[in-house]
């Protein structure tokens, strides 16, 4: 298990940034690699990103001594994604199996959890959130099929997607995550429009069923004070509270979106006009 540190940055700061630093403080490149556990700590709301790619021998990570607590959930929540293959979770000793496009919340206070692949020449590729949580919540896998459907968009905007809530209240319950997964619609774009701030929540995207030649750009910053960052498959971005978030796709992609902040109201967002974008 290895984890960097990003420390974050305010609207004023981007203003001055080139490429290569923009995509330093907000683009991860690196969270899937065969055989390894990545993790990213955020100060940006405190949130952990994580990705891990069992191959031949199973991963296992819990420790805390890198945020400074005996166990990596001892005051946190996480929601671990499948983006892969089928694969199994251990929590404490407890299984789940986790095919393509489930979700597994996992409540405070788990001390050693050991991800798995069924086949590792199709390995599962577990992606993670983790926020600080102040009550318990049980583990709980979430199925694709037990997600809450949400039809978005309009084909004529070339925004048409649909949006699956897994860790939200009217599903599954937690402390303070969101998490879900949203997909494009054939021949759409727009992962979101119109653009929107949410001042009480930050979010964090990760891209993927991407080809390698495709790219999102994924368009971030203040409304007057746009900024784009070219993404790849498996790539994340942090979006913080006071950044817009929107992308076009060059080919066909889905996305995994994380929340986390003062509440879990989805709608809770202050929309931009894109006549206003600058």
């Amino acid at each position: 298990m290895s984890m960097r540190v990003l420390y974050g940055t305010s609207p004023d700061d981007i203003k001055t940034y080139d490429t290569e630093r923009l995509r330093k403080e907000f683009l991860i490149e690196d969270l899937f690699a065969d055989g390894q556990a990545t993790f990213i700590y955020t100060h940006v709301d405190r949130l952990i990103l994580g990705g891990a790619v069992p191959t031949s021998s199973p991963l296992t990570f819990g420790s805390g001594e890198e945020i400074g607590t005996p166990y990596l959930l001892s005051a946190r929540e996480m929601g671990i994604a499948n983006l892969g293959g089928a694969g199994s979770i251990i929590v404490d000793g407890q299984n789940f199996d986790l095919d393509n496009r489930d979700v597994l919340y996992v409540g405070r206070g788990a001390q050693a959890i050991e991800v798995r692949s069924k086949d590792p020449s199709r390995p599962a590729r577990f992606y993670m959130n983790s926020v600080p949580a102040g009550a318990d919540f049980p583990h709980r896998l979430i199925t694709r099929s037990e997600s809450k459907l949400l039809e978005l968009g309009e084909e004529k905007r070339s925004n048409k997607r649909r949006l699956r809530m897994y860790i939200h209240p009217q599903v599954a319950p937690s402390c303070l995550l969101l998490m879900g997964i949203t997909d494009l619609a054939e021949g759409s774009v727009w992962n979101t429009m119109p653009p929107h701030l949410h001042e009480r929540r930050m979010e964090a995207y990760c891209y993927f069923d991407m080809s390698a030649e495709d790219r999102v750009i994924h368009l971030m910053g203040r409304p007057d004070q746009t900024r784009n960052l070219i993404v790849a498959d498996g790539n994340a971005v942090l979006s913080p509270a006071w950044s817009i978030h929107m992308g076009a796709g060059t080919g066909p992609y889905a996305f995994v979106w994380g929340m986390t902040g003062e509440n879990q109201e989805y709608n809770d967002v202050a929309p931009v006009a894109v006549a206003d974008l600058k």
